[in-house]
């Protein structure tokens, strides 16, 4: 026990050796007389002040007695830590003035532990724990007495206790203020600041506290990056992640496993495989040791995006770095392979899963594989997959018989698909949206409409809520049939429950209205989906092309097709071939043929439509040695089925001295002409009265000559 003979005088007043204009700011209950009051009201206030802080001195010296015999009856040893104090004081009855007077006695004559014991037992209390001097004075107090590590505690604690009301960017500029009182930030207690405030998603407000500390001097260390990439990998922000995984590498830091595990997965469901997989490759040469999950993390967004080639060598580096795959990595592979449309080889790997004596195939395993069945319509592949898993005692889950569920609808087995889900209701497995979801399409496809809507009633009956699936599945019926009202219907009830229609909704009724050719509603629904933040796909393009193509105007189409490119979009052969067919119809053929030759070029193969299409365009114009040229580009066997067409299609307008450059064309290359395209020739002849030419190709193809 502590006797109070023992304790010196607690007159002096620490909270005063911060700034007064930092006080002043801070100052939320202190009351300042006007300095235009009464002298005489004045003079009687400082009188009762006087003889009200006599006696406040004299409470404040009992309860700083009452807390260090609290203290030393706790503190036994030496404690790195203040104890935890058991005070009998009530809270009720000190002001937050009062506890900023004792906390900074106690420092300055009892030691910075029993300040800090009563601090924290302070803090317990709401009065106090939000009231910002309390901190600085505390803080103030430690730095006189040169205790930096416990000041820098202090505000630490301020930092997370204000964030808890809204106040973080207050305290974290109190932070950085009281640098100027000669408490410099420390990297732990920018590290505290980017914790606390990234946890609440304040991204914008530390960025800021992050570059000021960073100006004064504080120091990042690889923590401090760590967080800011794991704050924007959570908020799928890729490219500011990226920025700062570059200015890590740049300081020599790399990110822990865990983190790793965290930025390949966000930047592979971006699409950004050969970005993370050069930082991948980066942080290995900078002395990163990547474990198994890092590598199948990565294996896994490689099989996703269909590299799978790619996927198997990094299994292969894997191996060679002393790691062994898990049933995880073969889970991904084999997912990998069969989406790939690969299932013989996924079923090998399987099998060696299941001869493996360490791993297993799991619930997984086996789904992927079934799935990988479904794709192929082998569903009597699948269903003795499931058979062999249950012997395995494996109890398939919701995916495994939604996944079932969805190849028997595939295949037009719905009496197969609705005794499945009775079963998953009898294992204690509720059906949900994505089991309904998969039953609806089916039934859609299948033009069963009505039973389609009926089991949907029953779903939302049984408590459930239809997702962005459902809506598109019931958008794209609608637009199947033309039922626009109905599906801009469902667009607006998916928003008003606050779901965003994806960009495949959308891109199914921009189809729709480009099919009809009503552009202007087709725009305006692509400005939407633009607007809204969807990031339209190759599909909406194509469809944009397509509408405004068959409107006659290849300008627009034109735009849109450049305008690809901004978006990450690779046109195919549908989109090139709507273009050209669009330009052949404006009478731009030398921009339609730069665009055939440019596809060509880029190793894509021109449907017949297009092939067609731009040689018919210059017969039309009278240049068949140029439609000749245009065609030789093309493999044998596509030039055969495209110059018998073009016969055909010559031979019906009797154009018959033209078809028969191409016929003569047709018969060197191949003598066994097809029958049909013979028959239009020759009866063309005959209506043109060109007996002879029909003698010369009669007897040409008795002699077999070509």
């Amino acid at each position: 026990m502590v006797s109070l003979l023992h304790i010196p005088r607690f007159n002096r007043h620490h909270h005063h050796i911060i700034s007064l204009s930092t006080l002043n700011g801070i100052r939320l209950a202190e009351q300042i007389p006007h300095p235009n009051s009464n002298n005489n009201h004045h003079r009687t206030t400082s009188e009762t002040a006087f003889f009200s802080s006599s006696s406040s001195q004299s409470v404040i010296r009992t309860l700083c007695s009452s807390i260090c015999e609290a203290y030393y009856q706790q503190q036994t040893h030496f404690r790195s830590a203040p104890p935890k104090l058991n005070l009998s004081m009530d809270s009720e009855s000190l002001s937050p003035e009062q506890v900023i007077t004792i906390v900074a006695s106690l420092a300055d004559e009892a030691g910075p532990m029993v300040a800090l014991s009563f601090f924290y037992w302070a803090i317990r209390f709401v009065k106090f724990r939000y009231f910002m001097r309390f901190y600085i004075v505390l803080a103030g107090s430690l730095i006189e007495t040169e205790n930096l590590e416990r000041a820098h505690e202090v505000m630490q604690c301020m930092v997370r206790n204000f964030a808890e009301i809204g106040r973080l960017k207050e305290a974290a500029s109190m932070v950085i203020e009281m640098g100027n009182q000669g408490l410099v930030p420390s990297t732990r207690t920018l590290n505290c600041v980017l914790g606390v405030g990234l946890e609440l998603g304040l991204v914008e407000i530390v960025h800021k506290v992050f570059d000021e500390m960073c100006e004064r001097g504080v120091v990042p260390d690889s923590c401090s990056f760590k967080l800011m990439v794991v704050a924007y990998c959570r908020m799928v922000r890729v490219s500011e992640a990226d920025r700062w995984l570059i200015a890590m590498l740049e300081r020599g830091f790399f990110v822990d496993n865990a983190t790793c595990t965290l930025v390949i997965s966000t930047f592979c469901e971006k699409g950004c495989v050969n970005r993370v997989l050069w930082f991948f490759n980066k942080m290995i040469e900078m002395g990163f040791t990547p474990n198994v999950i890092n590598f199948t993390c990565l294996i896994n967004g490689l099989c996703k995006r269909g590299s799978i080639k790619q996927a198997f060598e990094l299994l292969q580096e894997m191996v060679r770095k002393g790691w062994k795959p898990n049933v995880y990595t073969h889970t991904v592979l084999i997912d990998g392979l069969c989406k790939k449309g690969w299932t013989d080889k996924a079923f090998r790997l399987f099998l060696r899963l299941v001869r493996s004596e360490t791993y297993k195939p799991n619930v997984h395993t086996y789904t992927a594989m079934i799935s990988g069945y479904c794709k192929e319509e082998k569903m009597n592949r699948a269903e003795m997959l499931l058979s062999r898993m249950q012997e395995q005692g494996l109890v398939p889950n919701g995916n495994t018989y939604t996944t079932l569920i969805d190849g028997h609808c595939k295949v037009g087995n719905f009496d197969r698909a609705y005794e499945l889900m009775d079963t998953m209701g009898k294992g204690g497995l509720s059906p949900n949206i994505c089991t309904y979801n998969a039953i609806i399409d089916g039934l859609c496809k299948k033009g069963r409409v009505e039973e389609a809507y009926k089991l949907l009633k029953r779903g939302l009956k049984d408590g459930l809520d239809p997702d962005g699936v459902t809506y598109t599945i019931l958008i794209s019926q609608n637009c199947k049939h033309d039922n626009a009202r109905q599906a801009l219907v469902f667009i607006n009830r998916m928003m008003k429950i606050g779901i965003t229609p994806d960009i495949h909704s959308y891109t199914t009724l921009i189809a729709m209205f480009c099919r009809h050719k009503i552009m202007k509603e087709s725009q305006r629904i692509f400005d939407d989906a633009v607007k809204i933040g969807l990031v339209p796909t190759k599909e909406t393009y194509t469809s944009m092309i397509c509408g405004y193509s068959r409107d006659g105007n290849a300008n627009m189409a034109t735009k849109f097709f450049e305008k690809m490119s901004e978006h990450g979009c690779a046109p195919d052969s549908i989109t090139y071939g709507a273009l050209i067919s669009g330009l052949c119809k404006d009478s731009k053929l030398d921009e339609a043929r730069a665009l055939y030759d440019a596809m060509i070029d880029k190793g894509l193969s021109p449907c017949e439509v297009t092939r067609l299409t731009i040689a018919y365009e210059y017969c039309k114009k009278d240049e068949s040695h140029n439609a000749m040229v245009v065609l030789e580009r093309l493999e044998k066997k596509l030039w055969i089925r495209t110059v018998n067409t073009l016969v055909r299609k010559l031979c019906s307008e009797k154009k018959v001295d033209m078809a028969t450059n191409f016929f003569h064309k047709l018969f060197d290359k191949d003598p066994n002409v097809d029958q049909i395209t013979l028959t239009a020739f020759l009866t063309a002849c005959y209506d043109s009265n060109n007996y002879a030419l029909v003698s010369d190709v009669t007897e040409r193809i008795s002699k077999g000559i070509g």
